[in-house]
């Protein structure tokens, strides 16, 4: 049984920074690739990809984040972390941590509030 625990969010005013950390329980995330995920706020709003680690390490960013948000991942220590520099109000959201296995499961963390505002 796979388990992901988000950790870092909170609140922070414009321009500022947060770190959010998602920490694996077993074995298989080396060979899983790591994706984080938001949902902001509202009815209808959808949860979008905001970044992504493969297990080779190449990283892909959704464009509203480009320049401002790092990925990374620490194999041997089971975790993912995603650094995210001058914040704005419309990064406010609920941010996921995602594990897609080699087989193709996918496994979710809990979710952690990320709040951009003054």
């Amino acid at each position: 049984q796979v388990q992901l625990v988000e950790s870092g969010g909170g609140l922070v005013p414009p321009g500022g920074s947060l770190r959010l950390s998602c920490a694996a329980s077993g074995s298989i995330f080396i060979a899983s690739d790591m994706r984080w995920y938001r949902q902001a706020p509202g009815p209808g709003k959808r949860r979008d990809l905001v970044a992504g680690i493969s297990r080779f390490g190449v990283t892909n960013y959704a464009d509203s984040v480009k320049g401002r948000f790092t990925i990374s991942r620490d194999n041997a220590k089971n975790m993912g972390n995603l650094q995210m520099n001058s914040l704005k109000p419309e990064d406010t959201a609920v941010y996921y941590c995602n594990l897609l296995s080699w087989g193709g499961t996918e496994y979710w963390g809990q979710g952690a509030q990320v709040t951009v505002s003054s």
